[in-house]
């Protein structure tokens, strides 16, 4: 089905909400968390923490995107088949996102991966290997606006050389997220025109979505 990029709405990270507590946690592939009540949606992301048992390390500061989310549970993307996580431990702190106003067009996340050559003097033809993906860079159009709180954020993020999470929310309500880097914020302008602006990020690891 064709998506309508109108609608689409950007976000940076800007800080945490209220944690839920006393999680509990069913082992396995996507780890399942329940709690009554949560009030988690999905593509939210939170920090886990207070996890207890032998698996407790593959949970503990993981910062993930929620999904499948019910009443009373959700999973978040961790494999924890085999092991053993304690009931009623666990915590999940949300972030809180500030949208980046009077975004105009924007292109990413995409990127490549390496090609590696694994070629040796037998061969008759290269021989190639796939080497990591590579999200590249997530660039923003915008209409300058340095009252804006996200714009703000994102110039803030740039000056303080702070890695900070990323979220789209599309028309069709699909979410992605990912970590990056502010690189630039530049702008520019001409006669009888407006100021325009233009965000780079630099992506650091993998793209979630759900």
């Amino acid at each position: 089905m064709v998506m309508e990029s109108q609608g689409t709405v950007i976000k940076i990270e800007s800080s945490t909400t209220s944690a839920v507590t006393t999680i509990t946690a069913t082992v396995g592939y996507p780890t399942i968390c329940t709690k009554a009540s949560h009030g988690l949606t999905n593509g939210d992301v939170v920090t886990l923490t207070a996890f207890a048992g032998a698996s407790a390390a593959s949970m503990n500061s993981e910062v993930v995107m929620v999904q499948h989310v019910t009443s009373s549970t959700f999973s978040v993307p961790i494999d924890t088949t085999g092991g053993t996580l304690t009931a009623a431990n666990g915590t999940a702190t949300p972030v809180t996102w500030t949208t980046i106003g009077d975004v105009v067009d924007w292109d990413g996340p995409g990127g490549t991966a390496t090609i590696i050559d694994t070629t040796n003097l037998a061969a008759t033809a290269k021989g190639k290997l796939l080497g990591l993906p590579d999200e590249g860079s997530f660039t923003l159009g915008i209409n300058w606006d340095y009252s804006d709180a996200g714009q703000l954020a994102c110039h803030t993020a740039r000056t303080n050389r702070t890695k900070k999470g990323f979220q789209i929310t599309y028309s069709d309500s699909t979410v992605q997220t990912f970590d990056g880097y502010v690189m630039g914020l530049s702008t520019s302008g001409g006669v009888d025109d407006k100021v325009n602006g233009s965000i780079t990020i630099e992506i650091d690891g993998a793209v979630a979505t759900v």
